[in-house]
């Protein structure tokens, strides 16, 4: 079986997901072509080399539908012999874009194939695609179903989480992250967007605020205190029947932030390498993806974790550093206490609590930025993971080569 080398990636800024957001303006289609075109001139790519391009997108609807991938490698003027997919995960999708890619390059059928994701929130909200999990009322009553808020709320109340707790590791990501940006650690990836004229719309991610502090987000009401009064509480309740309440610690400050992005990454193996006179940067060692209970829903990393070190034979401590999705802040610190791994190690350029969370992208943007810090520190070996919505979760390993 052939090995899945990542040969480069590549990844815009994240602008905020509101209508006053600096990449509003700019179509899904947009973000993408802006990336396939600089992946091309930064690397001298013969377009041509590629079989697929694999894309994620969470909600898949207007702009963003009829397989946006086969729509960007022909609007990039990439050569017509590519194809294209999208497919979704939820919030696991740009790494499964890049998992898939690894499969395909592994199974020996595929030799250059491009992952990654995109998803413009700004302009297509979260849920605009509906689904039966949502939206019909006797899957929604049968499969226990709650809005992910409730879920982490649920996490950090049986796991002890008190809303101070939440609130530093949200700081951190916020320090880390404007120390980053700051330092130059993101330059390598990013790729600033322009519009059709030319002028620059965003050359960094936009929602970083180095000014924020405790007391500030101290001020932020709790963010899913009324949709529990509204039943969801109670739905959650009747699974973990240990607890008589949901303490609402998560809110606008400790969450995720919505927002614009997109992200791709060039993966293949040593022949496709070869021919396109490219030297990888890093090996693919193991993935996984797992199933995991839907009511909590966030639960997915750490079986993933243990799962995708199996399969590389491997252990948490032979893991360099980690990349855990910020999507609530409960997440990340119970994978670190789950795995036993120091915080020190994990989302050291702070995460989506102070970048934003582009679902269908974020997960090839957090292994590209895990490679580019490994490559940074001189060091070997990096796992990334993210819960997934439905009651799931993904993990990546991977070495420098």
């Amino acid at each position: 079986m052939s090995d899945a080398f990542i040969y480069d990636h590549l990844r815009t800024p994240r602008g905020r997901g509101k209508k006053d957001g600096s990449l509003h303006q700019v179509s899904p289609v947009w973000l993408l072509r802006s990336l396939l075109q600089a992946l091309q001139q930064r690397t001298q790519l013969d377009t041509a080399l590629v079989d697929d391009v694999v894309l994620g997108c969470v909600t898949p609807v207007g702009e963003q539908g009829a397989d946006i991938a086969r729509t960007a490698v022909l609007d990039a003027q990439w050569a017509q012999t590519v194809a294209g997919v999208t497919q979704s995960r939820f919030c696991a999708s740009g790494l499964e874009s890049v998992n898939l890619a690894a499969a395909k390059v592994r199974g020996g059928w595929e030799d250059l194939v491009v992952a990654g994701g995109v998803e413009s929130m700004s302009r297509w909200p979260m849920g605009s695609d509906g689904g039966a999990w949502v939206m019909d009322p006797r899957v929604n009553h049968k499969t226990g179903f709650v809005p992910q808020g409730i879920g982490a709320d649920l996490i950090a109340t049986l796991e002890g989480f008190s809303r101070d707790e939440l609130d530093a590791f949200a700081l951190r990501s916020h320090q880390r992250a404007a120390a980053a940006r700051e330092q130059g650690h993101f330059a390598r990836s990013i790729v600033p967007v322009h519009d059709i004229a030319g002028l620059l719309l965003l050359d960094q991610d936009e929602t970083i605020r180095p000014q924020a502090t405790v007391q500030a987000m101290a001020r932020l009401e709790p963010s899913f205190a009324a949709m529990g009064q509204m039943g969801f509480d109670a739905t959650a309740l009747r699974r973990y029947t240990t607890l008589e309440r949901i303490d609402h610690v998560h809110h606008a400050g400790n969450s995720s932030g919505i927002v614009d992005g997109a992200a791709l990454m060039l993966v293949g193996n040593g022949e496709g390498g070869r021919k396109a006179g490219l030297k990888p940067r890093a090996r693919i060692r193991a993935a996984a993806v797992i199933g995991s209970e839907p009511t909590i829903m966030l639960t997915g990393p750490t079986p993933a974790c243990h799962k995708v070190l199996a399969k590389a034979g491997m252990a948490a401590s032979n893991i360099d550093l980690w990349e855990v999705n910020e999507a609530f802040a409960a997440v990340p610190l119970k994978t670190a206490r789950d795995l036993h791994v120091d915080l020190e190690r994990v989302n050291v350029n702070g995460g989506a609590i102070a970048m934003g969370h582009p679902l269908g992208a974020t997960g090839c943007i957090i292994l590209g930025t895990l490679l580019d810090e490994l490559e940074r520190r001189g060091l070997g070996v990096g796992l990334a993971t993210l819960c997934v919505g439905g009651g799931m979760g993904i993990a990546t390993l991977i070495e420098r080569v």
